[in-house]
């Protein structure tokens, strides 16, 4: 009932030792606290919080509009629920170094396990588009070595992301990847990798933990998670998958509403209100107000 009984400090424990164990993380995007519920209840090992998806979710491009006080308080919203380690999108930091700084004390005060943090300008834009900037290696350093500074609890996961495959190549992006774990980077996301040599390259390089990106529609093939495996990578992450499945659904059914007048054909397509119910505990929330309020008073 309620939120999460596994504390942050745990959750990220737990995570610092399925990456050491070499156990596979499997992170899809929750867009909102309920699905971060489902993806545990469907067996993954953790959850993946998308900047563009909390862009989306305000009717906004993932152009660096979000503020640290939104990205923080979504990410409490879903980390609370479930009882899986999250790592959040912090885009560039919010700012300068200082600003770096206070974003990781603010994400771990909001129960999150972890973050990444990219070598982009700002402001950013999707990874996967066209005609992205990076930052010299000094600010991206910079970014990194302020992050580990801040950082209170040494299990909280810092995340270096590098958009510099897609500007300056492949060799140039593991340069930097290696630049920035010397910097402190306890993992590394190198984005928009073209195909599995690539991440396999970069395995190879490098003796932290990596991460794929399986977004659909982008730079990346979509590779399956056996192959992401065996070409080396720790963590995957499916950022947006999950709402673009919410919302393709939601268009295809107000297509129908509105052509045919009704839903009854979409019934099967819909979650059944007896499966909500049983995942948010209805029951438990039952149970605690007939456990409050079934009493006597004693005369």
């Amino acid at each position: 009932m309620l939120y999460a009984q596994t504390t942050a400090q745990q959750k990220r424990r737990a995570l610092r030792e399925k990456l050491a164990s070499g156990e596979l993380v499997r992170m899809p995007g929750a867009f909102n606290p309920l699905s971060a519920r489902l993806i545990e209840r469907k067996g993954f090992e953790g959850v993946y919080i998308s900047g563009a998806v909390i862009s989306a979710d305000l009717g906004l491009p993932d152009i660096g509009l979000t503020t640290l006080t939104e990205v923080a308080g979504r990410g409490q919203q879903i980390a609370r629920m479930t009882e899986l380690p999250a790592i959040i999108d912090a885009d560039t930091g919010f700012g300068e170094p200082m600003n770096v700084a206070r974003t990781i004390q603010t994400l771990e005060d909001a129960g999150l396990a972890g973050t990444h943090i990219e070598d982009q300008v700002n402001p950013k834009r999707c990874g996967h588009l066209d005609g992205k900037s990076v930052v010299d290696a000094d600010t991206a350093i910079k970014r990194i070595r302020a992050a580990v500074d801040a950082r209170r609890d040494p299990d909280f996961l810092i995340m270096a992301r590098t958009d510099v495959r897609a500007v300056e190549g492949l060799d140039a992006a593991i340069d930097r990847a290696k630049a920035l774990v010397d910097a402190g980077a306890d993992a590394i996301f190198p984005e928009a990798m073209r195909d599995l040599g690539e991440f396999e390259a970069m395995r190879s390089a490098l003796e932290v933990p990596i991460l794929a990106n399986m977004t659909e529609f982008g730079k990346s093939e979509l590779f399956s998670t056996q192959q992401l495996r065996d070409a080396g990578v720790n963590l995957i992450i499916w950022p947006v998958s999950l709402l673009r499945l919410a919302m393709g659904e939601a268009g295809r059914g107000l297509d129908a509403l509105a052509s045919e007048g009704h839903l009854r054909d979409k019934l099967g397509q819909m979650q059944h209100r007896a499966d909500l119910y049983d995942l948010i505990d209805y029951e438990g929330y039952t149970r605690f107000d007939a456990d409050v309020f079934d009493f006597t008073v004693e005369r």
